[in-house]
């Protein structure tokens, strides 16, 4: 059974010889530790055996990008622009910390105006080499992806030029500018991926918002349905009409409220799955059965405790694998508590539950 075949037969609950060996990575703080404590390499070679997947290496970004520009450093600290408009200070240890998020660079509709114009669809976003890739996919027979990368989404993209105070103020006080805002990026992101959908043997794409924290959904129900739900339908709509029916959505934290307005909008497949956001995909698995599809769900904070904790998830998880529709892997990156010896025994029992021996 070819990589494509095994996760299209897996996203559609047919019979596969095993699952998908695909891992979140670890942080860069997580490797140095690893190394102290004998890794080889400058990465985790253990990542080496995932099993393939490729890229369309579509770029959705800001064309031109904001200049980065540093306005400010000392002993600690650095101030600067990054590439997408965002005033920032970090650490200069910012491996280790959240930066502090100054400004956005759109404050007023007249700002959306200007940032509009760097995600123009007709600008050269296809790598060079496209009909290369186009020719080595069809080769490779492995699945392939459109990722929208943190800027294909209808909340976590606007949440990302606004910040996210303004943002959820912005319902209330500016909606038509939310409204244009969101209908904006629906209309650019299928200007945009069109010419994969047809050219390319995509299998699946994956959208990001990052709406919710710990406790559920950054914004209600009512809200998702006004602004959100109409743009949802006619991207989801437009890409199946094109053979993928495969559709992720990419948000941290408790979900639970939200599954069930994505999958009403054509979106049926969630990650990473936050087991300390109290998400838990065998729970959701016997509510949802077949309509949804799922990734991660395995708790990272298992594999800082040790042996009797790693195995306990994984027979947790692993209590669905043969029910098809799911690929267990961490539900976000490996933090640096997790010493490298459990890491490793976490490595060989996962590749135990996959099926591989």
């Amino acid at each position: 059974m070819t990589h494509k075949e095994r996760f299209q037969r897996l996203m559609h609950f047919e019979p596969v010889d095993r699952v998908p060996l695909w891992e979140w990575g670890p942080w860069p703080q997580t490797v140095r530790r690893w190394k102290g404590e004998g890794m080889e390499g400058d990465y985790p070679p253990e990542f080496a055996e995932c099993d393939p997947r490729a890229d369309s290496g579509i770029n959705f970004g800001m064309i031109p990008p904001f200049e980065v520009k540093v306005l400010h450093k000392d002993e600690k600290t650095v101030t600067y622009i990054n590439a997408i408009g965002q005033k920032l200070m970090e650490f200069h240890e910012r491996e280790t910390s959240m930066p502090l998020f100054l400004e956005y660079p759109v404050k007023s509709r007249e700002d959306w105006l200007k940032v509009k114009k760097r995600f123009d669809p007709s600008s050269p976003r296809y790598p060079a080499d496209w009909e290369e890739r186009l020719k080595r996919w069809k080769e490779t027979q492995i699945p392939l992806q459109i990722n929208g990368d943190r800027l294909i989404g209808f909340f976590g993209p606007i949440r990302e030029l606004m910040g996210a105070e303004r943002a959820m103020m912005a319902f209330y006080d500016e909606p038509k500018l939310m409204h244009e805002i969101a209908e904006y990026i629906a209309e650019f992101a299928i200007q945009v991926m069109e010419k994969a959908l047809k050219e390319a043997p995509v299998d699946w794409v994956i959208l990001w918002e990052d709406m919710a924290y710990k406790k559920g959904s950054l914004i209600s129900p009512r809200l998702f349905k006004e602004f959100m739900s109409p743009n949802y339908r006619r991207l989801t709509d437009f890409i199946r009409r094109h053979g993928v029916d495969v559709i992720f959505v990419d948000s941290d934290g408790n979900v639970e409220e939200l599954i069930p307005l994505w999958l009403e909008c054509g979106v049926n497949g969630v990650y990473p799955m936050e087991v300390a956001a109290g998400m838990d995909v065998v729970k959701l698995r016997r509510k949802y059965g077949r309509d949804l599809l799922m990734m991660g769900g395995i708790d990272k904070r298992a594999l800082a405790k040790g042996r009797d904790a790693i195995d306990k998830e994984l027979k947790r998880v692993g209590a669905i694998l043969d029910k098809g529709g799911y690929i267990p892997h961490i539900d976000h990156s490996i933090p640096p508590d997790v010493p490298y010896e459990n890491f490793r025994y976490y490595w060989e029992r996962k590749k135990e539950l996959v099926g591989i021996d």
